[in-house]
């Protein structure tokens, strides 16, 4: 087995891979009970080999690891990489660069969205990957050799992977494309797991600015508490419980235990004390400082016009052969029916000249869609005066 436990041969290792033009790399962890993810097998290969790394082996020194992945001469190939990036951050405050995500390439190549690394090795390299130890318990030593086989290959295929994409990418003129997808991967703030931005992911949920006060508390709260002690945030409170504190807002611990779904009992421990306080701090909070709550906007008329978008990216999406989650989301197409200067990805750059133009020209009468053999949504430009 290669299976790497020493910390003088991984330097030697890393030296050797930081000879190459790019070296392949994925981790295997945990993270079913804890908050930060817990590494337990590194994987690399360069073109003359392949290793696994025991990140658990006693008083192994990862250093060159990090160092090697910091070395801008070589390209840092992943699937699927912000799992692995955000490990690679947490336990170093680096990210690998420069990068190349198989995953986002494979999107931009016409191989769907986020096709998984499977899939485009059957697809590309015409092998079978044995994935029977997928789920086994990574932190559990010694690792067996199915275990080890395993990791290995997902770093060995990659390299014939990224090869095969990279080649696509420059024959049809994208490598480009992958730019903004890799600065927006590579951005240290993606990574950084701030209370004060945990309410983000649920502002959709807010129905008025007081409801949204008391969310940025509470979830501030609990990104603050899962962080602290290393649990996931369901463990600390399930989102729905979240939400429902949000909306409810209960100012008691006698109102904060008559809510259906709130553990019984915790209102009257720290936690719930706690709990009661952010609330507090959210009333407070003056409405004219939040941020503005973004309004469902099918509700305004638009949703006749996202859905003909929806429509005409499809159309987009299929004959460049590229996924259509890749040049626009479901928010941009929004976006973009209330404002044809919206700040979205899907009005600049490649995207624009791929779709968005086109998108603006829908919206105004001077782009029709129509439909040839009952099956191909095509494009007929008219002068529109």
């Amino acid at each position: 087995m290669s299976l790497v436990t020493d910390s003088g041969e991984l330097a030697d290792l890393c030296r050797e891979f930081a000879q190459y033009e790019f070296v392949t790399v994925d981790t295997e962890f945990l993270r079913e009970t804890t908050f930060w993810p817990k590494v337990c097998v590194i994987q690399m290969a360069c073109d003359a080999k392949a290793v696994a790394i025991d990140a658990l082996a006693d008083g192994l020194d990862l250093s060159p690891f990090f160092a090697l992945m910091a070395d801008q001469k070589v390209t840092k190939v992943f699937h699927a990489a912000r799992q692995d990036l955000e490990i690679i951050w947490n336990l170093a405050k680096l990210i690998p660069a420069p990068l190349f995500d198989t995953q986002v390439a494979a999107m931009v190549c016409g191989y769907g969205d986020q096709i998984a690394y499977g899939e485009l090795a059957q697809s590309l390299c015409k092998v079978t990957l044995d994935k029977s130890s997928r789920f086994t318990d990574w932190s559990r030593r010694p690792l067996s050799e199915a275990q080890v086989h395993y990791a290995i290959a997902d770093v060995t295929h990659l390299r014939d992977i990224y090869r095969a994409l990279k080649q696509k990418l420059e024959k049809t003129g994208r490598l480009h494309w992958l730019t903004d997808e890799m600065a927006t991967l590579t951005n240290q703030d993606s990574y950084e797991m701030r209370p004060d931005r945990a309410w983000e992911r649920y502002a959709h949920r807010a129905r008025k600015p007081r409801d949204l006060a008391v969310l940025m508390e509470l979830a501030a709260w609990r990104e603050q508490e899962a962080q602290t002690r290393d649990v996931p945030r369901s463990r600390v409170l399930k989102d729905d419980i979240l939400t429902e504190l949000a909306l409810a807002a209960p100012r008691t611990a006698d109102a904060l235990g008559n809510l259906r779904a709130f553990p019984r009992g915790m209102e009257r421990s720290r936690a719930g004390a706690e709990i009661l306080a952010a609330i507090e701090r959210g009333l407070e909070r003056d409405p004219k400082t939040l941020p503005k709550i973004d309004r469902e906007r099918r509700g305004n008329g638009a949703g006749a016009t996202v859905e003909l978008l929806k429509v005409l990216l499809r159309q987009v999406a299929e004959a460049q052969g590229v996924a259509a989650k890749m040049i626009a989301t479901t928010d941009d197409l929004e976006a973009l029916a209330h404002d044809d200067d919206a700040d979205i990805a899907a009005l600049k750059g490649w995207r624009r000249e791929l779709f968005g133009a086109k998108a603006v020209q829908l919206k105004h009468g001077k782009l029709a869609l129509t439909v040839e053999n009952n099956r191909v949504v095509t494009l007929e430009y008219h002068d529109g005066e």
